[in-house]
């Protein structure tokens, strides 16, 4: 009885979820664990004096868990999803406020907290669902012919966003600040709202490094280096650079880089140089491709979807994802500042393989096939 009621739930499942969505996560996920253990063998081994396997299998477990929690979400009933959007943000914000207080610093930034056993970054698991309550704000009945709507996800967005640059960290503000643009834009706010706040922001900012220079000169001081190489150091920017170059197209070979050597955390902010550098810049495109497949088909379901809130919330999801691939992309090839974004699902990182598998689980939850789910 029990194994027949497996094997239905089993049954309904496959028919119901979206299959190339499904297969184009899995492939990311395993790409992440070959590439982990190219990439961070000779960390641990060498420099560390650790277990060849010690940042892999870390990695491994990880993976495993964030495919774990992929797959749950992707069977939780929607509506029960939608349901606990608001409980979920507001733990996760709880623990991004608490970070100040309790937070682990690490050269010079505090953005973890130390449960014992692992380090849980906030932001990582706060970004989609700062996504789902922004679009829950923006599809509410009672404000649905009010522009107040508008303000209260932008007060949501500030809130956020102070919390990050005094952590600081600059590169998880901008990517928050581009998905909320981009999901607000896509729930048909006149583009004259987006200006005003994207005004307020850059004078806000201006103040900042204008008044407290102390604490966020750092800002300054990337943006003039990476306009001006000659006034500061760009050592991992350019090393990563040279390494795409060496790798060509066909790249140097398994374990033949010297970039994840010679620049730290290259294994989480600096991937895509590390793969390209040894396995060659095709690999590093077909990579690319998928997040870009991923996202297509996302926006492909937006158009069979008759709910409002599901049809932002996957726009805003697919911006959240393409914004995040793309940072990464343009820090590794010197086009953008360095920022220390990670490649979801392919970068080292719990954190981050985690928040990459809560927004491939509600990619996949809201894109069902309610059809099947109920027969």
């Amino acid at each position: 009885m029990l194994s027949n009621s497996i094997k239905f739930l089993f049954v309904n499942y496959w028919r119901s979820i979206d299959k190339k969505i499904l297969i184009s996560f899995f492939m990311l996920f395993f790409l992440g664990i070959f590439f982990s253990f190219s990439s961070t063998s000779s960390l641990a081994g060498e420099r560390l004096n650790k277990d060849f396997y010690f940042f892999f299998t870390k990695h491994l477990f990880f993976t495993f868990f964030a495919i774990t929690i992929m797959i749950v979400i992707s069977l939780v009933k929607t509506e029960l999803l939608i349901k606990l959007t608001v409980p979920l943000f507001i733990v996760t914000f709880f623990l991004l406020a608490i970070v100040p207080i309790i937070g682990v610093e690490v050269k010079g930034a505090k953005r973890w907290i130390d449960f014992y056993l692992f380090r849980l970054q906030p932001v990582e698991i706060l970004k989609p669902f700062f996504i789902l309550i922004t679009v829950k704000i923006l599809t509410l009945e009672k404000l649905k012919n009010s522009q107040i709507k508008y303000i209260l996800s932008f007060i949501l967005l500030v809130s956020v966003t102070i919390l990050l640059i005094e952590q600081p960290d600059l590169g998880q503000s901008i990517l928050i600040i581009g998905s909320w643009v981009a999901t607000v834009f896509i729930s048909g706010v006149s583009i004259v709202y987006i200006l005003i706040f994207f005004s307020i922001f850059l004078f806000s900012l201006s103040s900042l490094l204008f008044f407290l220079p102390e604490k966020f000169g750092y800002i300054t001081n990337r943006l003039i280096t990476f306009f001006d190489p000659s006034q500061g150091d760009k050592f991992q920017s350019t090393s990563a650079l040279e390494a795409i170059k060496l790798g060509g197209l066909t790249g140097q070979g398994m374990g033949e880089g010297i970039l994840k050597e010679s620049v730290p955390e290259a294994h989480t902010d600096y991937v895509i140089a590390v793969i390209s550098e040894e396995y060659g810049s095709l690999v590093s495109i077909m990579i690319l491709v998928i997040f870009l497949y991923i996202s297509f088909r996302i926006i492909k379901n937006c158009f069979n979807q008759d709910n409002q809130f599901l049809k932002i919330s996957l726009s805003g999801l697919a911006s959240l994802l393409i914004f995040q691939t793309f940072i990464h992309a343009g820090v590794n090839t010197n086009l953008l500042p360095t920022t220390g974004m990670t490649l979801p699902f392919l970068s080292y990182g719990g954190s981050s393989l985690i928040s990459s598998a809560i927004l491939a689980g509600l990619v996949l939850n809201y894109t069902k096939n309610k059809t099947y789910l109920y027969d």
